[in-house]
Formats: C-alpha cells, structure tokens, sequence
C-alpha cells in the first residue's frame, strides 16, 4: 500500500522506485553502490543488517493483523506429522511424515496412531471460529504454524465454519510448506524462529497443544516459562491427550525434585476433546 500523498509533503518512495527503473544504464547506475538501500537485496542481507530484519519480521505481520482488525487469537501447536485419518485434506504437496533423512520411519508411521488429534484439532477449530464470527472475525481468530498435520486441521476446521485463520510459517528444509486452508491474506513466512513464536503469543486468548515433537515442546516449554515467570499473563493452557503427555514427560518427577513448584502443575489442564476445551476458553476471565 503506497503512503497516503497527503500526509507528508515528500515524494512518495515507490515514485523513486519507479524512477530508478528508468534511469540511464551507465557503469555508475549498475554499481551497487547505487542501488536505493532499501531495494537493495544484497545489501539488506548483510550480517550488519540482522536488527533490522529482525524488526521487518515482526513489524511486517503486525501491521498486517492490526489492518485486519485481529485482536485476539487462539494458537494451535501439534505436530506437522499426524494425517488427516479421513484422507480427505486438499493436498498443496504429498503430505510429508518423514524423517529430515527422508526415509519412512517407525515414527512417522507412529504418527498415524494419533490421527484422532487431527479431528479434535479441526473440530475445536470450527468452534472457536464460530465464535469468531460473532465479534466479525477480530476476536478468538485461530493461529497455527500453518503447515501440514494439526496445523492443517486448524486451519481446515476455521474454513469448515467460513471463517479465516493465521498461518505463521517458517522456511525449513522439510515438512513446512503452507496448507491450503490457511486465509491467503494471512499466511505469513518467517525466517526467525524467536519472531514467529512472538507472533504466536502476542494476541493469544488461549494456547491448545495436541501431541507432537521437537517443534511442539519448543513452543510449549517456552510458552509456560512465560507464564510461569510472569513474563505473560496467564490464559487456558490446554494439552490435549493426558495419555500421550503422562507418558512422554514425568511432570511431577519436576516438582518432587524442586525444579519446578507444586503450583506449576496448575498452569496446564488436559482435556480430551474440543467440546471441554471450548468450554474451559468460554469461562476464562482473565485477570484485571
């Protein structure tokens, strides 16, 4: 979007970047040195510019979101290699549940034993989606890292109800592509994994983390030390499967060797299904 001209009395820089494309091509103007700094992809690049990348990642879906009108959001994290048990999903590439190795493993195949969380996923989706609606998309807007797996069913089931959601992608090797259900207008890219999980957390109402690996307990340990240390303000920390969460970490093993306190334990709740975690979002007041 171009300045408003009436806001300022300098030229607009898009006019300059237009004018750039018509100027003389001499050994002057195709040095680098001449480029505009801010057109100039080489430059931008440089080690020496890191800050202001940094800043451009936050500001960029930022901006995007407040021009959207998005007020609050709630996140879903889980993992990119559970599928779709219906078979249904739109594909926009062969679902990916490999290895960075690329080989088939038992993991991956492990993965189709939790298909069940996919649904839930979608479903809670669709639920908070439809409440959405009601404040006209601005409140409850669902938000995923916008890949395959429980992504997908996050974004699906916002779709399912017609309403949009968030994809905050990020440029990895493998396993992350955008889904096709995230709203086109919000599926936004990142370089910067700390960037990304600040935009997952800036407007969150709640956090709701389904089974999965590296990448979900990054964001879930990260997301609770938050809260734990009051660095955040507390908001319905749901984990989905007490089964899978019981059995892949010792929680009270932390509290019966103080590493962590007694009253940790109480900054997460499991839930089964969508319905009870819909419920337990519903009655949250958060704290004045």
């Amino acid at each position: 979007m171009k300045d408003d001209a009436r806001s300022h009395p300098f030229r607009d820089s898009h006019d300059d970047v237009e004018t750039f494309a018509r100027i003389p091509d001499t050994a002057q103007t195709r040095a680098p040195a001449y480029r505009l700094a801010f057109t100039d992809a080489d430059f931008m690049m440089r080690e020496e510019l890191r800050p202001v990348r940094l800043q451009l990642e936050l500001l960029k879906p930022q901006m995007i979101m407040d021009e959207r009108g998005i007020e609050s959001t709630i996140v879903l994290m889980g993992s990119a290699r559970i599928p779709d048990p219906s078979g249904t999903a739109a594909q926009t590439e062969p679902p990916l549940i490999e290895t960075a190795a690329g080989a088939q493993t038992d993991a991956a195949r492990g993965a189709v034993g939790l298909a069940r969380w996919y649904e839930e996923a979608r479903k809670l989706a669709r639920l908070m989606t439809e409440r959405s609606l009601e404040s006209y998309g601005r409140e409850n807007v669902i938000v995923t890292g916008g890949g395959p797996g429980i992504m997908e069913a996050g974004n699906r089931g916002a779709a399912d109800a017609g309403g949009h959601s968030i994809g905050l992608n990020i440029v990895l090797p493998h396993e992350q592509a955008p889904n096709a259900y995230v709203t086109p207008d919000l599926c936004f890219n990142f370089h910067y994994f700390a960037i990304r999980k600040m935009h997952f957390l800036m407007r969150a109402r709640a956090i709701c983390i389904f089974p999965g690996g590296f990448g979900t307990f990054d964001e879930m340990f990260e997301s609770l030390t938050l809260i734990q240390t009051g660095r955040m303000r507390p908001v319905p920390f749901l984990l989905f499967g007490r089964d899978f969460w019981e059995r892949v970490i010792n929680w009270q093993a932390l509290a019966d060797a103080g590493t962590i306190s007694a009253e940790d334990l109480t900054l997460f709740r499991y839930v089964e299904t969508a319905e009870e975690a819909a419920a337990i979002i519903d009655a949250f007041e958060p704290a004045c």
